[in-house]
C-alpha cells in the first residue's frame, strides 16, 4: 500500500471511516508499539495496549462528525488513548504485582545466536536507564526521540504546554548523559 500523508488521510478519514481505517494502523501502528514497549517494557503489554488503542480509535471515529474527524489532529489523539492505556496498566500492575521481574523477561528471551543476544542486552540496557528517569521525562523522551512525535502532537496526547515537554525532554536526555557517563566511569 502506498503511503499516505497525514493530509490525505485525514480526508479520507472524513469521507469513509472503514475505508480509511486501514491506513490508519499502518501509518501509525511501528511508531505506537515502539514507544508502548518502551514505556511498559513487556511485550505482550505494547501489543494488547497498541491493538485496544485501535479498537478504542475506530469506534470513537464512528461517533464523530465528519467536521471533528477533519479537525483532528490523529497522531497526537491516538497517543492520548494509548497513555492512557498505559496508566491504566500501570494501577493495575501496581494492584497486582508479578512475581517475575522485568529484567528475567529479557532474559528468557535470550537464545543461542550472538546477534540476537547482543540486541537483548543494549535493549535491557536501555530500558533500565528509561526507567530511572521522572515518569513523565521518560514519557516525554520516549515519544520525542523513540516515537518521533513532534512538540505539538505530544502537547495533544499529553494534554501539556510544549514548552513544559520540551523542558521534560531536555532535563530527560540531561539525567540519561549523566547516567551514561557515570556508568563509563564505573566501568574504567
Amino acid at each position: 500500500m502506498a503511503t499516505t500523508t497525514p493530509g490525505h488521510l485525514q480526508e479520507r478519514l472524513v469521507a469513509d471511516v472503514d475505508e480509511a481505517f486501514p491506513a490508519v494502523v499502518e501509518r501509525y501502528i511501528d511508531g505506537l508499539y515502539s514507544g508502548v514497549l518502551r514505556l511498559t517494557n513487556e511485550r505482550t503489554a505494547a501489543e494488547d495496549i497498541v491493538q485496544e488503542t485501535f479498537v478504542r480509535a475506530h469506534g470513537a471515529l464512528h461517533r464523530y462528525t465528519p467536521q471533528r474527524r477533519n479537525e483532528l489532529r490523529v497522531s497526537g489523539w491516538l497517543w492520548t488513548i494509548a497513555l492512557n492505556l498505559c496508566r491504566n496498566r500501570a494501577r493495575d500492575v501496581k494492584r497486582r504485582p508479578k512475581n517475575v521481574p522485568l529484567d528475567s523477561v529479557a532474559e528468557s528471551a535470550a537464545t543461542d545466536d550472538p546477534a540476537t543476544e547482543a540486541i537483548a542486552a543494549v535493549d535491557t540496557t536501555w530500558s533500565k536507564r528509561l526507567r530511572s528517569l521522572a515518569d513523565h521525562e521518560r514519557t516525554a523522551v520516549v515519544l520525542r526521540h523513540v516515537v518521533g512525535l513532534s512538540y505539538r502532537d505530544m502537547s495533544t496526547a499529553l494534554d501539556r504546554p510544549e514548552g513544559t515537554l520540551k523542558s521534560d525532554v531536555h532535563r530527560g536526555l540531561k539525567r540519561l548523559r549523566i547516567l551514561i557517563e557515570d556508568e563509563g566511569t564505573n566501568a574504567a
